[in-house]
């Protein structure tokens, strides 16, 4: 890793900057409201930098999603519907990590494309509204790949995570 890279991440703005509590309000709502349409459960997680460990070891936002899709057991749904977006500050990074019951279902293209959305207001500093529109991306995904199913268990928090 480039010592401009370790720079930035040092130097990065903690998240709660560019996500206000107005901001992460809206976000659960929208996460809340969502997850009524289909059987998925979405956990939204920003970042501001990277922790030391992975900068050192060399790693990257998809290894630090991995790492938060694990602890934050997100994987552990009943009919394994955890869809992890997980946003990276310092390096402007987005990933997207679904557990194994919507992989099967879900194209990874349809991913792309929610990324996509997700970028294009990042890169006008537009971040509450890009988290909300790659929500709703991924809730009309999900939507069509995963419909409601009876006895749908609601597992995973709503509320988005700063870290």
């Amino acid at each position: 890793m480039d010592a401009a890279r370790w720079l930035h991440h040092l130097l990065h703005a903690p998240v709660s900057r560019r996500y206000s509590p107005e901001a992460m309000a809206a976000i659960q709502q929208a996460i809340a409201e969502g997850e009524v349409r289909h059987d998925g459960e979405l956990c939204f997680v920003a970042e501001a930098k990277l922790p030391m460990r992975f900068l050192i070891g060399g790693r990257g936002a998809r290894t630090r999603a991995g790492d938060l899709f694990a602890r934050l057991r997100v994987w552990d749904t009943h009919r394994r519907g955890g869809v992890l977006v997980y946003v990276l500050l310092a390096d402007r990074a987005i990933e997207i990590i679904a557990d194994r019951g919507v992989a099967a279902r879900v194209p990874a293209p349809g991913w792309d494309g929610v990324m996509r959305v997700m970028q294009e207001r990042f890169q006008q500093d537009d971040w509450t509204g890009g988290a909300l529109a790659g929500i709703k991306a991924a809730h009309v995904l999900l939507a069509r790949y995963l419909p409601p199913t009876p006895g749908k268990r609601h597992e995973l928090p709503d509320k988005p995570l700063l870290l």
